[in-house]
């Protein structure tokens, strides 16, 4: 038997809005993606093992990480 497993990313868009920069100090829209790690069987995701949360400035391009609990705190 011929068992093809393995892992991939997918990266998805989330609703982003406008905040203060960390790095750049400008008030503007930050864009906000989740980066889900799912196994995958015969190329079909089956679950996800891990996600994870990135926040981007659209001024200054800065990426900072995010928790689960500030990911909520933003969306909402």
């Amino acid at each position: 038997m011929l068992f093809i497993f393995g892992l991939k990313t997918v990266v998805r868009a989330l609703p982003g809005r406008p905040a203060t920069c960390r790095n750049c100090g400008q008030f503007v829209q930050h864009y906000l993606d989740e980066h889900a790690r799912k196994f995958t069987l015969f190329f079909i995701p089956v679950f996800t093992t891990s996600r994870s949360y990135q926040i981007t400035c659209s001024n200054c391009r800065f990426v900072s990480s995010l928790s689960e609990r500030e990911r909520k705190a933003l969306v909402g």
